[in-house]
């Protein structure tokens, strides 16, 4: 899993996890938009507060899990199946799991255009971190870099989205990315070595802000 990262799995990471890459995660919020409308998220420390939370103990650290799993299981069909259905399983609202479902499918899609026999292994129903996890095992890219790469992926959206928010400005933005560099880095190198058991979230405000937005009738984001 320390092995160095070549030119061409380099290239198809940046590819994969750009914002660019055509899966319209710039449409989903995983509920911050909710908890920017309740006030639980108002500035770039709370913003800060907010994803390093779900990094550390919600459901980012459980896609880390999840990512490294189908990693490890990418010629395993059957096994890749199970542990999509957990991952949907695991989804804690409705647009919790139209969100990673839409991206893993839209990712599936757009990242066969580096074909690989390993997309036919690949679930129908396939969330996000499954996807991108199982197609970086199959083009080489080592689990540490990959996971890393993905976390900061999810990160950077987040902190996009709490810019359109309004919740911080663009400048402060690049702060927030840069003080959970090392965090990103922590968590990515223990999910790496994490299995199923160590899945488990006590995020429960980010739960409960995700089912809110639901109802929520002014929006810019779908979840």
């Amino acid at each position: 899993m320390s092995q160095g990262l070549d030119t061409p799995a380099l290239l198809r990471l940046m590819a994969w996890l750009s914002p660019a890459f055509p899966i319209g995660g710039f449409a989903w919020s995983g509920g911050l938009e909710r908890a920017a409308f309740d006030g639980l998220v108002k500035d770039a420390g709370s913003l800060t507060d907010w994803v390093s939370t779900l990094l550390q103990h919600g459901a980012l650290w459980n896609d880390a899990v999840l990512f490294a799993e189908a990693w490890r299981q990418f010629g395993d069909e059957a096994s890749l199946k199970e542990t999509a259905e957990l991952a949907l399983a695991l989804a804690g609202s409705a647009e919790r799991f139209t969100e990673t479902l839409s991206l893993g499918k839209a990712f599936v899609v757009a990242a066969s255009a580096w074909p690989h026999p390993a997309f036919d292994r690949l679930p129908k129903d396939v969330p996000l971190p499954v996807a991108v996890g199982s197609v970086a095992a199959a083009h080489g890219v080592p689990l540490d870099q990959a996971l890393a790469a993905y976390l900061h992926a999810m990160v950077s959206q987040s902190v996009s989205a709490g810019i359109r928010l309004g919740v911080c400005g663009q400048t402060e933005g690049v702060k927030v990315l840069a003080e959970l560099e090392g965090l990103i880095g922590e968590v990515a190198r223990h999910a790496a070595r994490a299995t199923t058991d160590n899945l488990g979230g006590a995020t429960v405000q980010a739960e409960i802000a995700s089912l809110r937005h639901e109802t929520q009738n002014t929006r810019l984001f779908r979840s």
